[in-house]
This record gives C-alpha cells, structure tokens and sequence, in this order.
C-alpha cells in the first residue's frame, strides 16, 4: 500500500505505553481511528477506540488484529521481531521489522553504525563467558574505564554495569547474568543530544532541532532547546540522522542519540543508540513546535506529506518520575508549564508518569 490512508482509516499500535497514548491523540487530530495491541494494561487503553491483549507471539491473535487496521505501528523497540514479520505479510508495517532488529541487538546496531563510516565508542562484544578475556585485553588497550550493557532489553539505564579496570569485568558479566552483552569505553563527553529525523513513506526527511539532555540514574531528566551547538555541529548531526534513517529504508520518526565531545575535538560526535520510534527527548515539540513529533509519525506511517519541525519557542522538558507527580496541584498553576499526565495508575520509582515543558520566547 502506497497510497495516503484516508481519515477514518485505523491506525494499528503495538504497545499500550504512554508513547502510544500520545500517537493515539495525535492520530486522533488527523481524523484516524487507532487500535492498539498490547500484552497487558496501558495507559494507551484508555483513549484508543479498541484494542486486544494478548502474548506479542501469539500469532492468531495478531491475524485478529491485522484484519481489523489499515496498517501497524509500534511504540517500543522491543517488540519481538516475529511478530512484526507476521503482521507485515497481512498489513504495511511501518518503520519495517529491519529496524527492530537492528535496535533490538546493541552488538548488532553498532556494527550497522559502524559500517555506514559514522563515529561511534569503541566496543568489544562478549557473546559468552570465552569472551571475556579477550574483551579484558581490548579494554587494556583503551586504558579506559568501560561500561558493560545488555546486549538486547536495556533500557533506561537497566542492564548495564560500570567496569572501573580490566580485572574488574569477570564480575561485571556474572553481575549481569552472563548474557551476550557489549563492552563500551567511556567517552569523556560534554553533553548527550539527540536528533529526531522523520521520514516518510517516498523518502522525505525532516529533522527537529536537537535537544541537550541530561540523565540520572540512566533515566532521562531533561532535554533543552536550543541545545547551544554550532550550526556546523548541528548539521552533522542532521546529516547522521538522515543517513541512517535513509539506510534503514526509515518510515516513521527515529531517535538517534549522540554524544557532543566539544568544538575542540576532531570527531566532536559519537552516536551512542538509536531507538526505532517516538523518543522521550522529543516529547517538547508537542509544545513547542506547529507539528509534534507524534503527529509526524502518524503522518509518515499514512503515506501523508510531512509536517513543519520549527520550533516557534525555546522548549524545556522535564519528565515526572515516580513521585514527581504528586506535585501536580502546583504544577498546574504555573502558568508558564505545559502539564502532560500519563494516567498511570501506580507511581512506582523510576516509572515515568508525565512530564512537563516549560516555554520561553525563540531568542535566536
């Protein structure tokens, strides 16, 4: 299916997260009917016009499911492959299932990255126990404290552990229940950003300006535009962008994270991971752009023209975790905050419940 989906059509989400809520409002605005599958209860479920739950690899209830969208998209990236092979072969699957299995395998991605000529840490990969002396030596080399990640489901900082020296890693791989895992050497950066390219179905690219961000505990905090890069700096990082969206055959919004060294370096970027999907750092535009980063994924995922990335102000968002959102009341008498409530029922630490944009004038 090539041509543009009609208003009315259904929109399939496979995921039922607060990222699939917002693709439902969006869709919503353009006229969509959306359905989401699900393998339990999310907050998505609540505003979606229907939905079924059921086991990702259950592969009847997936038929179930295609027959009742125009086509599917996903809101995390780690949807089991399997099931988006099936449902492609019934219905158009956009972003395609290669970018799940690129996303889904950190040894896997940085190789994919890594052979498209773009900068990236150096890695060692560990697939079993045999591994690790070998990876001991190449971390010898970098004379570098490292850190060690899961090779497939980290996420916001799980599945990772720091290694301070060579010796020390034996035990990080045991601690990390001795899976198949990358070894990375720790970059000295000045900051993280990250670039939000949409493409669409004939190939259009279209970048939102990157926000810096900042991390506790590996759970995002804050992402800030403008992010105070040189122009020079900032088309790199459009040009990375864009080139692996364009090398993935991309549909959709795709979150690329990058480290910034500084003017002063040679390589002044590196692309720490990619996340085949709407993306956290983004949820500003919502604010602070004419065409959120939602909306412009539902439009890619349509076969519709791309809308406008400007930003019309300078945007700060800041995400509500666990009890953060307890302070909702004052939140929302400060006029100058944009409040976004998740309606998760649990505020659990570490859990993601809303978040908060703060607006100023565009000063640039």
């Amino acid at each position: 299916m090539t041509a543009p989906l009609a208003p009315h059509s259904v929109i399939g989400i496979l995921g039922g997260g607060q990222l699939a809520k917002m693709l439902v409002q969006a869709a919503a605005e353009l006229g969509f009917r959306v359905a989401i599958y699900s393998d339990d209860w999310g907050p998505a479920l609540d505003v979606a016009g229907s939905h079924l739950i059921g086991p990702y690899e259950n592969l009847a209830r997936l038929d179930e499911f295609a027959r009742a969208v125009d086509v599917v998209t996903y809101e995390f990236e780690n949807v089991p492959v399997i099931a988006a092979e099936h449902l492609a072969r019934r219905v158009p699957v956009r972003p395609g299932p290669q970018a799940l299995r690129v996303a889904q395998d950190r040894s896997v991605e940085k190789a994919f990255i890594a052979g498209l000529g773009i900068p990236i840490a150096p890695f060692a990969v560990i697939k079993n126990a045999g591994d690790v002396a070998a990876a001991a030596k190449t971390m010898s080399d970098w004379q570098s404290a490292a850190i060690l990640k899961t090779a497939r489901l980290g996420y916001d900082g799980k599945g990772q552990a720091g290694v301070a020296t060579p010796a020390d890693l034996a035990a990080a791989f045991a601690s990390l229940g001795s899976v198949p895992a990358v070894l990375e050497r720790r970059i000295d950066f000045a900051f993280e950003i990250s670039m939000l390219v949409v493409r669409s179905l004939d190939g259009s690219l279209a970048c939102y300006d990157p926000p810096r961000n900042t991390h506790a505990g590996g759970i995002l905090r804050t992402s800030l535009v403008p992010a105070g890069l040189a122009a020079n700096v900032e088309a790199q990082a459009r040009s990375i962008a864009e080139r692996i969206a364009t090398e993935l055959e991309y549909v959709g919004v795709l979150g690329v994270e990058m480290f910034y060294l500084g003017e002063a370096s040679a390589t002044p970027l590196l692309v720490n991971e990619i996340a085949p999907r709407v993306h956290n750092s983004g949820h500003w535009t919502m604010d602070a752009c004419a065409v959120s980063q939602f909306e412009n994924h539902i439009r890619a995922v349509a076969g519709w023209p791309l809308g406008a990335t400007a930003r019309h102000s300078d945007a700060e968002m800041r995400n509500l975790i666990g009890d953060d959102v307890e302070a909702w009341p004052s939140l929302a008498t400060d006029r100058d905050l944009c409040l976004h409530l998740y309606g998760k029922r649990e505020a659990r630490p570490g859990r993601k419940m809303g978040h908060v944009t703060r607006l100023s004038p565009r000063l640039d």
